[in-house]
């Protein structure tokens, strides 16, 4: 029973990546490997087989292992809902509102849960790999951290902390982390990987050396740019923004980017078609016009959502793009605000209010404080469909009587207007299903669908796996975290 954190100088230094390779490398060794993160702060979430929820990346990183997602890999989960506040997931489940004057407080109340939870992962691996969040050189949150080294001092983790080469100054970001840090906290690291290197490795040598000598800390390995990672589920981390007009020949497939915009990695598996072009759309531009299909994606603040989208002319594009007849999908929040109106009694989301919504579906949702999670199969545009729950709220109207899709259960998902162009849905994950992806895309002229996503991310794991084999001294640190190479 072993274990070992890799840290990062700054937050998206390519942590969440590099612990998803690590995973895949050793669970290729024949290694039982687990990964954990004792806090994650990120409204992209999965549904965990216990019937909880964790952040995506920590899913990822179980399919890495090839093991099934559970709640005690990631046992702190805030989902921001407002620029104060966040709700807080504890063991998977809702357990409140943490906001700016009870924060540092109340997660550091919260270490004796994380614990329990590393303990069982432990008890049921050869070796956990721990994710940090953030940095240990943000000394200022030092107090009541269980995120980063009051983790690892409190479980006694050795760590390897990431700096990321390409955003510069790398030689700084590392050796300023132990220039600032405890003593006690920099007895922890134990060495350090240079990540996100281009070009000829020889050319860093220099700098890698003086990083070794300066810190007193071993290297073990420079890893290069990972393209593969690219194939694998969306973070917040990444740059929303793409292309904003599609290469020739191909549909556009639009995203409002809402400011609480949340589990945006649905759309990931469309990338996997030739036909078609996704654009994530920024605020201060309007929606395409040439938009084949306006995706509104899941939201954690529907209604703050709502109002943000009113606020950049965005329901004034979607009208548009629905009088020209062409196609809406609306997933979850998305889904929520399809409908007449939304209303949050007891102020689920912050203020109690009731909305108007872009009354594109004849639905109304109300927000309550028992939030579904599950996972489902079932029939939707006549094909099968798998995908996952995760929201608060009920919704309910004539529209519901043409539901989108049918569940195994009986239970029926959505709702989908008579002319067939305007989708609602509570099911994340719709797009990876290739047959569904397939007869959706054939509503808009574009043959797809064949190709199958989950095996694709496998595939990628595999390869970012092999890279980072092939530059990182994994006995090193196998030999630090207690396993004899």
């Amino acid at each position: 029973m072993a274990a070992l954190m890799l840290q990062g100088t700054g937050s998206d230094v390519g942590k969440s990546v590099l612990v998803a390779a690590l995973c895949r490398a050793l669970t290729n060794r024949g290694l039982r490997v687990l990964p954990f993160k004792p806090q994650n702060m990120s409204n992209n979430a999965a549904v965990t087989t216990d019937g909880g929820e964790i952040g995506r990346a920590q899913a990822l990183q179980a399919i890495a292992c090839r093991a099934e997602p559970h709640s005690d890999m990631n046992p702190v989960l805030l989902k921001p809902q407002a620029d104060r506040t966040s709700q807080l997931i504890v063991h998977g489940r809702v357990r409140g509102t943490l906001g700016s004057g009870n924060f540092r407080e109340a997660r550091g109340a919260l270490m004796a849960e994380v614990l329990e939870s590393y303990a069982r992962l432990r008890a049921a691996s050869d070796i956990v790999i721990v994710e940090g969040a953030g940095s240990p050189a943000e000394i200022n949150l030092r107090a009541g951290d269980i995120a980063n080294m009051g983790f690892a001092r409190a479980a006694n983790v050795p760590v390897v902390l990431i700096g990321d080469i390409d955003r510069g100054g790398v030689i700084a970001s590392v050796v300023g982390t132990r220039a600032v840090i405890d003593p006690d906290d920099a007895a922890m690291i134990r060495g350090f990987l240079i990540n996100k290197f281009r070009g000829d490795p020889a050319l860093f040598e220099d700098g890698y050396r003086e990083i070794e000598t300066r810190s007193g800390w071993s290297g073990f390995g420079v890893i290069p740019w990972l393209s593969a990672a690219a194939r694998l589920p969306s973070e917040d981390a990444v740059i929303l923004e793409r292309p904003a007009d599609p290469r020739e020949g191909r549909k556009l497939i639009a995203c409002p980017i809402l400011p609480r915009i949340s589990n945006f990695d649905d759309l990931d598996p469309l990338k996997l078609e030739p036909g078609v072009e996704i654009v994530m759309v920024p605020p201060g531009r309007p929606i395409p016009a040439e938009a084949a299909i306006i995706v509104l994606p899941g939201s954690k603040a529907t209604i703050a959502d709502l109002a943000a989208l009113r606020a950049e002319g965005w329901d004034i594009d979607i009208k548009a793009h629905h009088r020209r007849g062409r196609m809406i999908v609306g997933l979850c929040g998305g889904y929520q605000m399809l409908g007449r109106r939304i209303a949050d009694p007891l102020g689920i989301e912050g203020t109690a209010a009731e909305v108007e919504g872009l009354a594109l579906l004849d639905i109304e949702t109300i927000l309550s404080p028992a939030k579904t999670l599950r996972h489902v199969h079932g029939t939707a545009l006549g094909t099968p469909v798998e995908g996952y729950e995760m929201h608060m709220g009920e919704t309910s109207g004539p529209g519901t009587a043409q539901p989108f899709a049918t569940l195994e259960d009986g239970a029926r998902d959505g709702a989908i207007n008579d002319e067939g162009n305007v989708i609602g849905s509570y099911l994340h994950g719709l797009f990876a299903s290739p047959g569904f992806r397939r007869a959706l895309l054939a509503r808009i002229g574009v043959a797809g669908g064949g190709r199958d996503y989950l095996a694709d991310v496998d595939a990628a794991l595999d390869d970012i796996a092999a890279e980072f084999a092939a530059h990182a001294d994994i006995d090193a640190m196998l030999r630090i975290a207690g396993i004899a190479a």
